[in-house]
């Protein structure tokens, strides 16, 4: 019986790596609505595919697209912003993000770093939990108002600082996924044994 449990496991392995390959790394852009979450899909995929306005709550639905990271694909999903609203449409937004995000191989939470964090980082901190995530300390061009080592510490995952007005930490942050996906950290998480 452990023999077969042991090649019932190898087997499942390369599924999880196969399936992975052919439809990518299910990935969730979270946070607060104006934190950069079309900003940076537009900069990953090199073009302007998403609405970006100073008025918050501007994406309501999901946006789908697929980036391929140096061979690594990203099924990458840019979501309505997490917040409280009486917004109806908006209110549907919020909850599609959170159904994606339980089901996501991986999240970027980006935080906007000129605002400090509220009840709405509180509550998508607490959807981080048990996921694989990489934080984006986005607007790095703008000042600051909160303190990166106490993110570091408070959410215990990578931080990464990014301006996607400038165009920087984008590298950093593909180099971050590449190391989580060829040290098995990022896996296909719908097949348990």
């Amino acid at each position: 019986v452990e023999e077969e449990k042991k090649k019932i496991r190898r087997l499942a392995d390369s599924f999880d790596e196969g399936k992975m390959i052919r439809e990518g790394i299910r990935t969730v852009i979270l946070g607060k609505p104006n934190a950069g979450k079309s900003s940076l899909l537009n900069l990953l995929l090199g073009e302007d595919r998403a609405i970006v306005t100073d008025i918050a709550g501007t994406t309501r639905d999901v946006l789908e697209e697929y980036i391929n990271l140096h061979g690594i694909t990203l099924k990458i999903a840019d979501t309505a912003g997490i917040r409280q609203t009486e917004d109806i449409v908006e209110k549907i937004g919020v909850s599609k993000a959170k159904e994606m995000a339980a089901d996501a191989d991986l999240i970027l939470y980006v935080v906007d770093s000129s605002v400090p964090l509220d009840e709405n980082d509180e509550e998508i901190i607490k959807i981080l939990q048990e996921k694989k995530t990489i934080v984006l300390y986005s607007k790095t061009d703008l000042e600051s108002a909160i303190d990166i080592e106490d993110l570091k510490s408070r959410i215990n995952q990578p931080v990464i600082p990014i301006s996607a007005k400038e165009e920087t930490g984008i590298t950093d942050l593909e180099e971050k996924i590449r190391e989580m996906f060829f040290s098995g950290a990022v896996s296909y998480t719908h097949l348990t044994l």
